[in-house]
């Protein structure tokens, strides 16, 4: 089964990316699952490399990459990354530049598609 989990907001300040990430790792681990994950708008910023978290919290660049260690991919809207100028050589390990005609494409490939 194909899955499609699109996030759209902050990677933090809501906990919408941390449940959703939290969701799509679950999703990864699952033999059956085949997941992807596209950030949208804000949640670009989701894929930026080298977060510093305090202890005891959540930390959506190892949540991504624990998604691509799992067999998911995740891309980021390129457009969203140019308006908030994150480059390629930003972005966190497992996290590639993408598009809205790759969007499309997992979209009408998806069984699922999950937005938060």
């Amino acid at each position: 089964m194909k899955i499609l989990v699109v996030l759209n907001d902050p990677p933090y300040g809501t906990e919408r990316v941390y449940n959703g990430l939290r969701l799509a790792a679950s999703l990864a681990r699952r033999e059956e699952a085949e997941v992807s994950v596209f950030l949208l708008g804000d949640a670009a910023g989701a894929a930026r490399s080298g977060q510093r978290t305090p202890d005891g919290y959540y930390n959506v660049e190892r949540m991504l990459a624990s998604v691509a260690r799992k067999g998911g991919t995740v891309r980021v809207c390129g457009t969203c990354m140019d308006a908030r100028g994150l480059a390629e050589a930003d972005l966190a390990a497992g996290a590639v530049r993408s598009t809205m005609d790759e969007l499309s494409e997992l979209t009408i490939g998806a069984d699922k598609v999950l937005v938060f």
